[in-house]
């Protein structure tokens, strides 16, 4: 049960850790929405768990999720957070270990008479020097168009 929103993303990475995709859906109502880094879009809590226990059973059973900086902004039974995260160990289609990544999941919190839920979380990778993709023959690339 999350008391207070601060109390969000320690939970978050302790249920990740502990590969128990239940136990991060259950940080959500029912009825939420998550996006992840590639825009797949999961529209309820059955949904949230059911990707993540595949995934943490699979090509994140030995990854590392840390959280880094968290900045939340609390407008009365609704909090806002953007969390930075640094992920390492997941594994590559051919079994090796990928290079760490670090992404930023915002989260939209919802407090109901006894606790907080996520209503709402988005996943984005972030990609150093780039400030957009550029979509070519299919394929995303990161581009920076700064001089």
């Amino acid at each position: 049960m999350i008391v207070h929103p601060e109390d969000f993303v320690p939970a978050f990475v302790a249920a990740w850790m502990a590969r128990d995709g239940t136990a991060l859906a259950d940080l959500f109502v029912a009825d939420a929405d998550f996006v992840n880094v590639v825009g797949i879009w999961w529209e309820d809590g059955d949904a949230i768990a059911k990707a993540h226990s595949y995934a943490l059973e699979s090509f994140f059973a030995r990854s590392r999720l840390v959280s880094g900086r968290v900045k939340i902004r609390v407008m009365g039974d609704v909090a806002l957070i953007h969390a930075r995260m640094r992920l390492s160990g997941q594994l590559a289609p051919d079994g090796t270990e990928a290079q760490a990544r670090t992404t930023i999941l915002s989260f939209v919190l919802h407090r109901d008479a006894e606790c907080w839920h996520a209503v709402a979380a988005q996943n984005t990778d972030v990609v150093p020097g780039a400030e957009t993709h550029l979509s070519t023959d299919g394929k995303l690339s990161p581009r920076d168009y700064r001089a």
